[in-house]
């Protein structure tokens, strides 16, 4: 599989958000999460005062713009492109271009650095989700996906399961 690259999408304006869940939508439908990894509308935290009351607020940092982190092929292009409220890719003609890795870290894209206490044979329990209040062994974590999988015994058979970081703590 080729390297995905942020591509910047034109929209129309006031409809970033619109384009965004459209994509995700036909993401899902058409099973390319593999090839369109994240759409992304960047908000800006700004704090503004009316009638003297101060209010925080998420605005958006590039009006009429939205991000994609994708491979580029064919099928990919025309998802994006054919996403009703989209006008285009920026770049010259109708070839994208790729955001560099300065630009995408000047935007703040990186993603953060994650260091978990967990090792295998921990033993954990879960405090969020489905399997809230189960205890079990760490059999293996994925930093890359932030998880880790336990064992559970079900049914009287030990059954893997897998959980993000956020829903576990040790015990």
């Amino acid at each position: 599989m080729a390297d995905a690259h942020w591509y910047v999408v034109h929209t129309y304006s006031g409809y970033e958000n619109k384009v965004k869940v459209d994509i995700e939508k036909t993401i899902e439908n058409r099973n390319l999460q593999d090839q369109i990894l994240e759409v992304s509308v960047p908000l800006q935290p700004v704090v503004e005062i009316k009638n003297g009351v101060e209010k925080k607020a998420d605005k958006k940092m590039f009006p009429g713009y939205v991000l994609i982190k994708m491979v580029m092929n064919d099928d990919t292009w025309y998802v994006v492109r054919n996403t009703r409220g989209v006008t285009g890719f920026v770049g010259p003609g109708s070839k994208p271009v790729p955001l560099t890795e300065e630009e995408i870290a000047s935007l703040g894209f990186q993603a953060p650095e994650v260091s978990v206490d967990y090792e295998v044979g921990d033993v954990i329990v879960v405090i969020a989700g489905a399997w809230k209040d189960t205890v079990g062994a760490i059999k293996s974590i994925n930093e890359a996906k932030k998880s880790i999988t336990i064992s559970v015994e079900m049914f009287g058979r030990e059954t893997p399961v897998e959980l993000n970081f956020t829903e576990v703590k040790k015990m």
